[in-house]
């Protein structure tokens, strides 16, 4: 890969750790990451107020970071793409194994796809 192009790369590999660098976002994307979860839940789950929840939410979903899906009035968030749901997989493993949050199955694929593993 020539410089310029790693240049570019590096770029947007920092605009996106930016948009994950918040507790709060963390936290809800967390909740997120096996199923998907509406404002309340998330609110419930996060003790964050519903208005918090919602406003976080729109941010990460302006940022291609979580997706939505409607059903009548309400609508549920889950993560939006593989580059995410990597980076959450990682973060989990590393600093929330000891918290009680579902353990990612993509975190577990992840370790399948590692030279060496078996399957």
């Amino acid at each position: 890969m020539d410089y310029k192009a790693l240049e570019e790369k590096a770029e947007t590999a920092a605009e996106f750790m930016k948009l994950m660098a918040s507790a709060p976002r963390l936290l809800l994307m967390c909740h997120v990451m096996d199923e998907e979860r509406s404002v309340g839940e998330l609110a419930e789950k996060t003790g964050m107020r519903m208005p918090t929840v919602s406003q976080q939410l729109a941010l990460l979903r302006a940022q291609g970071l979580v997706s939505t899906r409607r059903e009548g009035t309400t609508i549920y968030y889950r993560l939006a793409s593989e580059p995410v749901k990597d980076v959450m997989a990682m973060l989990y493993k590393h600093f929330c194994a000891d918290a009680e949050l579902p353990v990612a199955h993509h975190l577990e694929t992840l370790e399948g796809d590692k030279p060496g593993s078996r399957q």
